[in-house]
C-alpha cells in the first residue's frame, strides 16, 4: 500500500509539488492501493483538490484503490462529490485545427450567403418604399422625425469638428507641395474639389456610420434579445416597414444636407490656413473656390451623400435585426455594423470614381 503525506499549507499554485513522483510509484512497484496521511494538513483550497483528483485518475488508470477516508471530512466530502456524477464522453471539449482549404471553403460559403441576405434585404426595402409610396406602408411619420433629429440636428457638432480638420489638412497638405510650384493660390481649387466631390460626404459618411449606423444595431438588436420583434411579427406588424424604414428614409434625407454643411465646413477651415498663413486675400480664395466648384461635382457629392446614408440605413439595421438573443450578440452586432457599413462606404467610393472617370465627370 502506498500512503502519501500531505502537509503545511496548500495555497500557492506556483510551489505547490507536482504528482509525478507517485506516478513512477504507481508505475514502478505492485501497489494495491493507496491511501493518504494528513495529520500535519493545513490550509487548504482548490489547489489541493486538483492535486488529489490528478492521483484518482491515476489510481483509475493503474487499477490501484483510491482511499479516501483519512483526508480532512471538507476535503474527501468534495471528492465525493465530484464523483457522483461521472463525466461524458463527449463533454470535453476537444479544439481541433481546421484544415486550411476548409477555412477558405467556409469563409467563401459565409461570404455568398451574407451577400444573398444583404440583397433579400435590399429587395425588402425596394417594396416597402413602394409601399411607402402607394400610403399602404406600416410607417409612422413621427418615429421618421424623432431618427432624423438623432441623426442630423444632433450630429452637427461631430461633423463640423472632423470636416473643419479636413479642410485644414487638405490646405497644409496642398500649400506645402503647391508652392514649390509657385501655386500657392490653386490651394483654394484643391480644399473645394476635394471636399465637395470626395471628403465631404466620405467623412459624413463614416462619422453617421460610426455614430448613427451604431445605435440602430443597438437599438434593433436590443428589441430582438427582449423578444420585441417576435412581438411585432406576432401582431401582424412588419418589423422592416416599422422600424427600418423610418431609418432609411431619415438617413437619406438628413444626408445631402449634411454633406452640404460638411462642405462649407470644410472649405471654411482652408479659408481659414490660406488667409492667416499663406497670406492670400479672402476674395481671391473665394473667387477661387467659386470657379473651381462645378454643379456637376456637387450634385454628385450629394448623390453620393444620400447613397451611402443607404448603406449606413441598411447595415446597421440588417446587423440589428440578424442580432442573437445575449448581451454580447447586441456588441458583436453593433461593431459588425460599423465595419460593414464603412466598408461598403469606401467600396462603393471607389466604384464611384472609376464610373465618373469612364464618363469623364
Amino acid at each position: 500500500m502506498l500512503v502519501v503525506e500531505l502537509a503545511g499549507d496548500w495555497l500557492d499554485r506556483t510551489g505547490l509539488p507536482d504528482v509525478s513522483a507517485v506516478a513512477q510509484e504507481l508505475a514502478g512497484s505492485g501497489v494495491k492501493a493507496m491511501e493518504f496521511e494528513a495529520k500535519e494538513l493545513g490550509r487548504w483550497d482548490s489547489a489541493l483538490m486538483v492535486r488529489i483528483l490528478a492521483l484518482n485518475d491515476l489510481c483509475a488508470k493503474g487499477k490501484v484503490e483510491f482511499r479516501t477516508a483519512t483526508l480532512p471530512d471538507g476535503l474527501a466530502k468534495l471528492i465525493t462529490l465530484s464523483q457522483a456524477v461521472p463525466e461524458k464522453a463527449d463533454a470535453a471539449r476537444r479544439v481541433t485545427k481546421t484544415p486550411f482549404l476548409e477555412r477558405v471553403g467556409e469563409s467563401g460559403v459565409a461570404f455568398w450567403t451574407g451577400g444573398q441576405v444583404m440583397l433579400s434585404f435590399l429587395g425588402e426595402s425596394v417594396v416597402a418604399l413602394l409601399k411607402l409610396a402607394r400610403g399602404r406602408a406600416q410607417f409612422r411619420w413621427t418615429d421618421m422625425f424623432e431618427v432624423m433629429q438623432a441623426c442630423g440636428p444632433q450630429a452637427l457638432g461631430i461633423v463640423a469638428l472632423i470636416n473643419f480638420l479636413i479642410g485644414l489638412i487638405l490646405a497644409f497638405v496642398g500649400a506645402s507641395e503647391l508652392a514649390r510650384f509657385g501655386a500657392a493660390i490653386y490651394t483654394a481649387d484643391l480644399v473645394a474639389v476635394a471636399s465637395v466631390r470626395e471628403m465631404g460626404c466620405i467623412m459624413t459618411g463614416i462619422i453617421l456610420c460610426g455614430r448613427t449606423g451604431a445605435a440602430f444595431a443597438a437599438q434593433l438588436g436590443t428589441m430582438k434579445v427582449n423578444q420585441e420583434i417576435e412581438a411585432f411579427q406576432t401582431f401582424g406588424i412588419s418589423p422592416f416597414e416599422f422600424l427600418v424604414l423610418p431609418r432609411m428614409m431619415a438617413l437619406v434625407l438628413m444626408m445631402p444636407l449634411l454633406c452640404i454643411f460638411a462642405d462649407l465646413i470644410a472649405i471654411s477651415g482652408g479659408f481659414l490656413v490660406a488667409t492667416l498663413m499663406l497670406d492670400i486675400a479672402p476674395q481671391v480664395y473665394l473667387a477661387r473656390t467659386v470657379e473651381s466648384i462645378s454643379l456637376a461635382g456637387f450634385l454628385l457629392g450629394i448623390f453620393k451623400g444620400s447613397f451611402f446614408g443607404v448603406i449606413i440605413a441598411l447595415t446597421g439595421c440588417l446587423r440589428g435585426l440578424q442580432c442573437g438573443t445575449n448581451a454580447a450578440a447586441v456588441g458583436l452586432a453593433t461593431t459588425s455594423a460599423v465595419v460593414t457599413g464603412i466598408t461598403w462606404i469606401i467600396a462603393s467610393d471607389g466604384i464611384f470614381a472609376v464610373i465618373c472617370s469612364a464618363l469623364h465627370i
